[in-house]
């Protein structure tokens, strides 16, 4: 029932942003949207699922300077004998994107920090506690019109050696693929 509930506000908010899309200028925006991925390298995870919320001011037609969150689950594998937990990121960055033309081929970055949430330890069978986060980049390139990007790109929580086990890194990245959809906020 929470996923529905969720799926019909998500369903609303894009449907408002439809309405008001036939009449705002594109120079402020709310981009809401979606990404799956694998995850590399893949010691203790194997797949990643994720949502995406950004705000985004063209500085120049061009050029895209913006704030972006969201949070994105990756789904844990067994690995040398662990029993790894599944964690969660909840980015808080900066965005940037660069689009050459008007529609067509763009790229961009978020970089900030990542929040890794959930379980407290590595493994249900390890004492190694989780990191609480660490510098996050997450580039993409793909391919934009004036209400939808659509994307390639690598996320990745660099959190040095914490959490590592004996005959396991500890990681949290994926490359996938995503979308989002423009909702204007005016002028």
């Amino acid at each position: 029932m929470k996923m529905f509930k969720q799926a019909v506000l998500l369903a609303g908010v894009l449907t408002a942003g439809a309405l008001s899309a036939q009449s705002a200028q594109m120079n402020n925006m709310i981009k809401v949207g979606a990404n799956v991925g694998l995850a590399v390298p893949s010691d203790n995870l194997s797949a990643a699922v994720g949502v995406d919320v950004a705000y985004q001011n063209l500085i120049t037609p061009g050029f895209g300077l913006g704030i972006a969150t969201g949070y994105t689950h990756y789904f844990a594998k067994d690995n040398n004998g662990y029993d790894n937990n599944d964690v969660g990121v909840i980015p808080v960055a900066a965005l940037l994107r660069i689009y050459p033309k008007q529609t067509g081929f763009y790229f961009g970055t978020d970089i900030g920090y990542g929040i890794l949430v959930g379980n407290d330890k590595v493994a249900a069978n390890s004492v190694m506690d989780r990191p609480g986060g660490g510098f996050y980049l997450k580039p993409e390139i793909g391919y934009h019109n004036r209400d939808w990007n659509f994307f390639l790109q690598y996320q990745k929580v660099f959190v040095g050696n914490n959490g590592d086990l004996p005959g396991q890194d500890y990681n949290v990245g994926n490359i996938g693929a995503g979308f989002s959809y423009n909702i204007p906020l005016g002028k």
